[in-house]
């Protein structure tokens, strides 16, 4: 219920209700059609969850992509944000491996799970196609691979990549 029945004026969790609250993250597998192959990170020793292991491009949801001043629309007095995963997993592809992706989302799927930190996350999961740039890694990863399907049995993955991989190659070939 909104206070005063306009649009938010700041973003606040005073009024969030404690129960409710997850990190919200977003993955894309990227697929590359030159080759039919696709790309996982390989994540620092140092990363709080699955230190070591591949995994492939994403991110958490943040402030910042909730800008009051630039909403899509506002909805009665709701403000809507339009292409929120898109644009996270945009952002993303550039901060984490310096790539670009396409627009064209796939969804994958969804998982709820625990950080050893004690932090709860909501995952989904799209592929997504290569656009372009050359692969730089930022800090929090140490190695990348393009890989196909039967490539990905070599690599010690986070659980669920190796399936992921096999259905992006699966929907974009």
């Amino acid at each position: 219920m909104f206070m005063n029945g306009m649009p938010a004026d700041k973003i606040s969790l005073e009024n969030a209700k404690k129960d409710k609250l997850f990190y919200v993250v977003f993955n894309v597998v990227v697929f590359r059609d030159s080759d039919k192959k696709c790309l996982i990170l390989k994540r620092s020793e140092e990363e709080k969850a699955h230190p070591g292991k591949y995994g492939v491009i994403g991110g958490k949801m943040e402030w910042g992509d909730f800008d009051l001043k630039k909403p899509s629309r506002i909805n009665g007095d709701v403000l809507d944000y339009e292409n929120v995963v898109k644009d996270v997993l945009k952002r993303e592809a550039i901060e984490e491996a310096g790539i670009e992706i396409q627009d064209n989302l796939k969804y994958i799927n969804s998982i709820g799970f625990i950080r050893p930190d004690g932090i709860p996350c909501f995952l989904l999961k799209f592929a997504g196609k290569y656009k372009s740039g050359e692969v730089k890694l930022e800090e929090s990863f140490s190695d990348f691979k393009w890989i196909n399907a039967s490539e990905i049995e070599k690599f010690d993955c986070i659980d669920g990549i190796k399936e992921e991989i096999r259905e992006t190659i699966y929907l974009f070939s």
